[in-house]
């Protein structure tokens, strides 16, 4: 009974580093859509909590627009990565620090024809993917892709929205 007490104080004495980051609680940051001059959709473009980014899901949708780029799947993954890169710049990272991608396909037969454009963006560390088909994409897309990217890539100091970041 003795270890387990000991056990259960060692726990409850290291939570609040767990829930805490440089001393401070670890509050999820929102960044909302940029304005577009349509009417704002319901979810925020990023989230970062700590020294991850989280990215929503994006579609070959032409920046400022509510129009998907033409010309088939080859066309609409392009630029729905370009948006992406633009997302993780915004944000200080890039495509070097995407850990995982999920990928989502209007038709999985289309998969082979996304990769060729996946890997244009991506060249060396291959993020994590799970890539599958779905019935339905939002304005009709052919794709969607979203990742979760890490933003603490600076000697030690942390992430901070918004600061230029130096990488080593």
């Amino acid at each position: 009974m003795k270890t387990y007490l000991n056990a259960l104080i060692a726990l409850i004495s290291v939570m609040p580093a767990v829930f805490a980051h440089a001393g401070n609680p670890v509050v999820p940051q929102y960044f909302p859509m940029p304005a577009s001059g349509n009417p704002p959709l319901p979810f925020s473009e990023a989230v970062q909590l700590g020294d991850t980014l989280y990215v929503s899901g994006q579609i070959g949708m032409l920046p400022g627009t509510r129009t998907l780029a033409s010309g088939g799947i080859a066309l609409e993954a392009r630029r729905a990565l370009e948006n992406i890169k633009a997302i993780l710049e915004r944000h200080g990272t890039s495509l070097e620090h995407v850990m995982k991608c999920t990928v989502f396909l209007a038709d999985i037969k289309e998969w082979a024809a996304f990769n060729e454009v996946y890997l244009e963006f991506f060249k060396t560390n291959l993020p994590a993917r799970s890539a599958l088909g779905a019935n339905g994409l939002a304005l009709g897309a052919r794709v969607e892709v979203e990742c979760i990217a890490s933003c603490h890539h600076t000697n030690d100091e942390p992430f901070i929205a918004g600061r230029p970041q130096v990488s080593v």
